[in-house]
């Protein structure tokens, strides 16, 4: 039985709202729902079916509503800050259990120890612990990112670009003007050169270097 191209249109709307779902991060999820309610709502107009364009047009309006609302937010001044993480930490352990599954992509968990660090912070934003940095000493001036973490509701870049950017005289003041850092994760890849490393080999092994000056 033949499929003409306004089914077609219901099954791609249908799709696109089922992948909506599926996403962690509520701004993709509004985004993509958008599409997918209003090309159901177009869908729904031209097969005459006034309650599916109606209802749909209405979750595409409430999706518009919420994402103006998200980037207006946005736009005003937001705090970050550093916050020194303790020895054996309790808040650590309960972090890193919480969010050990996106964890295991980034970092060995059993490796993973508090105190055994030479630099280790939470980064809050606005107040909400939103990130964990994890560093130890390679030589004089250079520190090794061990982890790098932010929680997925805030992976829009600002908090990496508050740590290696605006935050360059914390590390300068510990003695560090040097970043490095190992991974084979694409998308970790992808945002250490957004954060300004770039990519050195040493003895057949390949890292990423970001250098710190005033």
């Amino acid at each position: 039985m033949e499929i003409n191209w306004l089914e077609w249109l219901g099954y791609l709307a249908s799709l696109i709202v089922l992948i909506s779902l599926l996403m962690s991060s509520i701004i993709k999820l509004r985004w993509i729902n958008l599409i997918g309610s209003s090309l159901f709502s177009l869908y729904g107009f031209l097969i005459g079916a006034l309650p599916v364009g109606l209802m749909n047009l209405g979750i595409a309006l409430i999706n518009i509503y919420y994402l103006v609302k998200i980037y207006s937010a946005s736009a005003k001044k937001e705090y970050f800050n550093i916050l020194s993480i303790e020895s054996d930490s309790e808040y650590l352990n309960h972090f890193l259990n919480f969010y050990k599954e996106g964890l295991k992509k980034f970092a060995d968990l059993s490796k993973i120890k508090a105190n055994t660090y030479d630099v280790s912070f939470y980064i809050l934003r606005n107040m909400v612990p939103a990130g964990v940095f994890l560093g130890s000493k390679h030589d004089e001036n250079t520190l090794k990112v061990e982890l790098d973490f932010v929680i997925p509701e805030y992976r829009d870049f600002k908090i990496g670009e508050f740590v290696y950017e605006d935050s360059k005289d914390y590390f300068l003041d510990k003695g560090y003007n040097r970043l490095i850092s190992y991974s084979s994760v694409d998308e970790h890849i992808v945002y250490l050169r957004k954060m300004g490393f770039k990519e050195k080999e040493e003895n057949g092994s390949k890292y990423f270097e970001k250098l710190i000056t005033k």
